[in-house]
């Protein structure tokens, strides 16, 4: 893979999760129905960031959990050897404002797999989307309803989201599959 633009930095990262912070404040009218949860790998500690940004300026305790939606993808069967990670929803969901978040959104078959997954823990009032980065090319119906940055992509590309938690480094950077 070679690496084509540099997207976002450290400080950039930051600034987009404080703003889509104040964003989900302003759209539910405060915290108080709000929980988060992230889609395993790194959609987890995107929704744990907000989760504290919405803490730290409204001073109430923000519930996060975590999402893994292996066995809910539609590609499951077709020779791609399963890697499940831990889901942990260990709280109610039944008439909550759901905040799904992942990190790159593109056909939108990992949100229809996460959608799926939510349902069984029960039945929330509304499910928002959260996503650092959409690259379009959907496959599916399915709309961010927070983006951190729209970047355009061509199918020969791929764009590599780095978060600390995860990788020991925040950037995203788009490369070339070569």
């Amino acid at each position: 893979m070679i690496e084509k633009a540099h997207i976002l930095n450290e400080d950039d990262i930051d600034r987009v999760i404080r703003r889509i912070s104040h964003e989900i404040l302003e759209r539910n009218k405060g915290p108080e129905s709000l929980v988060f949860i992230g889609i395993q790998k790194r959609g987890v500690p995107l929704a744990d960031r907000i989760a504290k940004n919405i803490e730290k300026f409204e001073g109430t305790e923000i519930k996060a959990g975590k999402l893994d939606i292996t066995f809910y993808r539609d590609d499951i069967g077709q020779n791609i050897k399963p890697n499940a990670r831990i889901t942990d929803i260990s709280f109610d969901i039944e008439g909550k404002n759901v905040i799904l978040v992942d990190d790159v959104l593109y056909t939108g078959r990992t949100v229809r797999a996460a959608l799926d997954a939510i349902i069984d823990f029960g039945r929330p009032k509304s499910i928002q989307l959260v996503v650092l980065i959409d690259r379009g090319h959907r496959e599916l119906p399915i709309r961010a309803d927070y983006v951190g940055k729209n970047l355009p992509t061509s199918l020969n590309e791929s764009v590599e989201v780095k978060l600390k938690e995860t990788d020991g480094l925040d950037s995203v950077t788009v490369v070339e599959k070569g």
